[in-house]
């Protein structure tokens, strides 16, 4: 890798002058060759990736550290944070070699300020602000949530605005209707677990390990009995729930006596089950909030997007397009980060270099 130069040619006023205004589809942009480097250390991956014209993906790594935190069954901050320190800097220098970049054919630098664990975000956050004071680049600070819709510009799709964004991960359960870029409008959200969260704290009940999501899904494929659990819809609102499926769940295993001895037959039929419940919950608010609030695509983000049941299913009752990121775009990971960063910096949108991580971060504009 080489070394950052501070003569770099690519400052911000040369740059902004040759971003395009159009805005109703990302593949307008394409071509101009503006090629961000995103950072991303917000939970338990370490993250680089180099996004040129904020679809192009020339490099994306990412360093899982989902075998260390099983054997606790959950991400534990202090190791994630010890991990990311370890790790940051290789991942870097793989992401540059990837992209066939130095940092002087950089045009900025995008890093995840938050939601996330602040152990964590402050090594991506540190790193940005060193690449970027060292290169000359601009800082771009970038929020997590915001980062998974932005996921689905990674493959060049045709946006079309007002679009209704659905996010799902194990921390956050995000209904957000998105004017235009930057421009959000929050419509529910989970009141206690996340549906993420729901997957892993159920497939413990299960013994089926950590992370929940792909056991479970692995574990509910081709069931054609799941048992039936119940829906907590929240009439008259778009928020969700699934602590109460969760406890349901809880007193099935306890009824049917689940150990870890337990048929394979049995843990898939409560598996599926549980599974069936929070995607019916998903898309049923999912597709109502899209034609209440006259959307014209639906947008998914996060990893529990991954889930191909979710996908299927929301696919299929969808009277609008639906835009799903490819499964390594739905998973936290630095490539969504820098197409992010890419339309924050052709909006002017730069951070300072008091930038600070913001562990408990909403949207911009998150409010109803």
């Amino acid at each position: 890798m080489l070394l950052p130069d501070s003569n770099t040619n690519h400052s911000w006023h040369q740059v902004r002058k040759a971003l395009p205004q159009e805005r109703e589809s990302a593949t307008l942009f394409a071509g101009l060759g503006i090629k961000i480097l995103g950072l991303e250390t917000s939970c338990d991956e370490t993250a680089a990736a180099v996004v040129e014209d904020g679809v192009q993906v020339c490099s994306n790594v990412v360093a899982s550290q989902v075998e260390i935190h099983a054997r606790y069954g959950g991400v534990v901050p202090e190791v994630a944070s010890r991990q990311h320190i370890l790790a940051i800097i290789p991942i870097l220098k793989q992401a540059l070699s990837k992209a066939n970049v130095n940092l002087k054919e950089l045009s900025a630098v995008a890093v995840t300020t938050g939601p996330g664990l602040a152990g964590s975000l402050l090594v991506g956050v540190n790193l940005a602000k060193s690449l970027a004071l060292a290169a000359g680049l601009p800082l771009i600070g970038v929020n997590h949530l915001e980062g998974h819709i932005y996921a689905n510009w990674l493959e060049g799709s045709f946006i079309e605005f007002p679009a209704l964004c659905l996010i799902v991960s194990g921390g956050h359960t995000e209904l957000v209707l998105m004017k235009d870029h930057g421009e959000y409008l929050l419509l529910g959200r989970t009141r206690d677990d996340a549906a993420g969260e729901a997957f892993d704290k159920v497939a413990r009940l299960l013994n089926l390990g950590y992370p929940g999501g792909p056991a479970i899904e692995k574990a509910a494929k081709g069931v054609s009995d799941p048992f039936p659990l119940p829906r907590a819809w929240l009439p008259g609102t778009y928020d969700f729930s699934f602590s109460g499926l969760k406890t349901a769940v809880l007193h099935l295993c306890r009824e049917q006596g689940i150990s870890p001895e337990s048929p394979p037959e049995l843990i898939s039929r409560i598996a599926a089950g549980f599974q069936e419940a929070v995607v019916d919950v998903l898309v049923t608010k999912t597709v109502r909030a899209a034609e209440e609030y006259g959307a014209r695509q639906i947008l998914l983000g996060g990893g529990v997007a991954s889930n191909l049941c979710f996908r299927e299913e929301l696919s299929l009752r969808s009277p609008l397009p639906v835009l799903i990121p490819h499964p390594i775009f739905c998973t936290d990971n630095a490539a969504m980060v820098a197409s992010c960063g890419y339309f924050k910096l052709k909006a002017g949108r730069i951070s300072g270099w008091d930038l600070d991580v913001d562990p408990g971060a909403q949207l911009p504009g998150d409010s109803s």
